[in-house]
């Protein structure tokens, strides 16, 4: 047994057993000590112990062996050490510390050695926690940081690497960024920069040395690591990774923006979600299960279109948009041959009837909206009608509006944004106000998403054609009925608000967009407003969603891409120009690059050399009508606004989906032509 008396006096080598012990050593050492006795590639060194270090002023025997310590590692004096910090305090489950205590690189000579114990001790951030670690000094060809795990995400099948050229304390303190990879537990590259400090043999090397030091420290760690100039791997540092996200549950769907976002773009307030969302999800569904692309029960385990932070999110996989390959599994049918049969003849039923059964829809909206009276004129409870008759027609228009987009082959020559391009230019030429135009002509209403709240201006975007002569095609029509319904509804909304406020029951009439629907129609009834409503976000100040993504609860976890870019040509030819991304209107003459295909993109398309979107399908009605216009336009590029920031120059071809940053610019597209020599 080792007394007390021993402890002090003693100058640990890393292989000595109390050197694993972190209340003797601290815990950087301890750690060290632990990987090296089982076998990791671990430097020599010793540790003056927490106990020794308070007596090191006066304690004769101590120098001596302290001095005899240094000079065996030092070479007598003629090789550089690193003096480290090794705290009780830090490197542990819940807390590192990292970067809180003092360490000192490159150490020569006797008195810059006493010096440099003196900075790391009198680092400690209180009595009997400091331990010192003293180890040769590497000259790395490069280093870095490795997580054992994704600490942002939480997987743990991924194995996180930043590196740089040189030794790791560059990266570590802040002063390089490194290159970053991210690798499956065997080291096969999933996400990784070409010409980085790292090559694939080491990429593979690190992979096996975080799988050995979870296995050592039973779980994964955070390791400091560099490669000398001969190529040998060396652990630096490594203590458990901290903050370890929790991952998604393992069947959570893949969600995303995607095709809903050209719906619904914003955020949407509880009201709204009520009202447009639900909807929404109602009406697809009903078109999976009808054409048998998702059973009923599959249905009934979750929504396919739901609220993320108020933001509209689809199931991806559901709608056909996820990431990556099919898997071949999915090219065979896996409906039963009885259901097969019952769904294919649906199916073939649909396809011969679909067209009438939506002109019927469509002549019955009409009617049903051109009855509507002056808001002015209606009860209380005609408001909360309205409201229910807008949800229920919603969701049969997106039910129909779906089934139209899968089941029918029909000709995209006019959209509905083309026509209210058109239908506002001409407007705006005749000298008519946003009022009168909305009255005259509606069909510019889908040039603006919805929102509860007082009408906001109307772009004034000159269109390049005049109005299509052609009528919409099914689908298309579906669509301008959809907008219109939401208009409708959010009048009523609007208006219930104004009318609450007045009676005194509302403070501002935007808060009634804070209410739920079964909550709304309650006080229009007389019943008390929510306690918390004052409180409420309406709408929640939430960030655009990621792509893709999953969630952990409340947390969102973006998805790791897949090999490839996701790009998807969506036509228009070729073209050259300067980045737009954010807020504002683009130059003439610009790529506009944006995260979602909104609608209210369509009034800056006559003006742009080229359209990127990170999410959206090359058959949105955007992607037809920058088709029309001749807009190049590329959908699905995964991480386009990180990739391309404002100004870059960059080619876009929308017949390959190939997106490029060209050296300098070279001029802007013709209309039609290809700009690029």
């Amino acid at each position: 047994m080792v007394s007390d008396s021993d402890r002090a006096l003693s100058i640990l080598r890393l292989d000595h057993p109390l050197a694993a012990d972190s209340a003797v050593a601290g815990a950087k050492a301890a750690n060290l000590a632990r990987a090296a006795r089982r076998g990791l590639p671990v430097l020599p060194g010793f540790v003056i112990p927490v106990q020794a270090v308070g007596d090191l002023d006066t304690d004769l025997a101590l120098k001596r062996r302290l001095r005899e310590a240094w000079t065996r590692l030092s070479e007598d004096g003629s090789r550089a050490l690193v003096v480290r910090s090794s705290s009780t305090a830090e490197d542990g489950a819940v807390s590192s510390m990292a970067g809180r205590f003092v360490s000192v690189l490159g150490v020569r000579g006797r008195p810059a050695f006493r010096e440099a114990v003196g900075e790391v001790v009198g680092s400690a951030h209180g009595p009997d926690t400091m331990a010192v670690l003293v180890q040769p000094h590497l000259e790395a060809a490069c280093g870095g940081v490795m997580f054992g795990a994704d600490p942002v995400d939480g997987r743990t099948d991924r194995v996180v690497v930043a590196a740089v050229r040189g030794g790791p304390h560059t990266l570590v303190g802040g002063e390089a960024d490194g290159t970053r990879y991210v690798l499956t537990r065997r080291g096969r590259v999933i996400e990784g920069a070409a010409g980085g400090p790292l090559t694939r043999p080491r990429l593979r090397e690190l992979a096996r040395l975080a799988a050995r030091a979870a296995a050592v420290f039973g779980g994964p760690q955070d390791v400091e690591f560099a490669f000398d100039g001969a190529g040998a791997l060396w652990l630096l540092q490594s203590r458990p990774v901290t903050a370890l996200a929790p991952p998604p549950p393992r069947r959570a769907p893949l969600l995303g923006p995607g095709p809903v976002a050209e719906t619904l773009p914003d955020a949407l307030a509880p009201l709204e979600e009520d009202l447009w969302l639900a909807p929404l999800d109602h009406g697809i569904s009903e078109a999976l299960a009808t054409v048998g692309a998702v059973s009923r029960r599959a249905l009934r385990r979750g929504p396919t279109v739901r609220s993320v932070g108020g933001r509209a999110a689809a199931d991806l996989r559901r709608l056909g948009a996820a990431p990556g390959r099919p898997s071949r599994l999915r090219l065979l049918n896996p409906v039963p041959a009885v259901r097969r049969l019952s769904v294919a003849w649906q199916v073939g039923r649909l396809r011969a009837d679909l067209p009438a059964l939506a002109a019927e829809t469509v002549a019955g909206v009409d009617a049903d909206l051109a009855a509507v009276p002056p808001l002015a004129e209606l009860d209380d409870e005609d408001l909360t009608a309205a409201l229910r008759w807008s949800r229920a027609t919603l969701a049969a228009l997106h039910g129909l509006e779906a089934l139209a987009g899968s089941l029918l082959d029909e000709p995209a020559s006019v959209t509905t944004a083309q026509l209210a391009l058109a239908a506002l230019h001409e407007d705006r030429r005749r000298g008519w106000d946003d009022p009168r135009i909305l009255t005259e002509d509606p069909v510019v209403l889908a040039l603006t998403p919805p929102a509860i709240g007082a009408p906001g201006p109307l772009p004034d975007v000159p269109a390049r054609a005049g109005r299509p002569r052609e009528p919409l095609p099914p689908r298309e029509a579906l669509r301008l009925r959809i907008r219109w319904v939401q208009e409708l509804s959010a009048r009523v909304a609007w208006a219930a608000g104004r009318r609450l406020h007045a009676r005194g029951a509302l403070a501002r009439p935007e808060l009634v967009r804070a209410l739920r629907m079964p909550e709304l129609a309650a006080v229009l009834q007389g019943g008390p407003l929510p306690a918390d409503l004052e409180r409420r976000p309406a709408p929640p100040r939430t960030a655009p969603l990621p792509a893709v993504f999953r969630l952990a609860g409340d947390r969102i976890v973006a998805e790791a891409a897949p090999s490839g870019d996701g790009a998807r040509p969506a036509g228009g030819g070729r073209g050259t120009g300067p980045v737009h991304s954010g807020d504002g209107d683009p130059t003439p003459g610009s790529v506009l690059v944006v995260r979602t295909l909104a609608p209210s993109l369509a009034v800056h398309l006559p003006s742009v050399a080229g359209l990127v979107a990170e999410t959206g399908s090359p058959l949105s009605h955007l992607a037809i009508l920058a088709r029309e216009l001749g807009v190049p336009t590329v959908v699905g590029l995964r991480g386009a606004l990180d990739r391309f920031p404002p100004g870059t120059h960059v080619l876009v071809d929308g017949d390959t989906g190939r997106v490029e940053p060209l050296p300098s610019a070279t001029g802007t597209r013709p209309s039609g032509e290809e700009s690029v020599a």
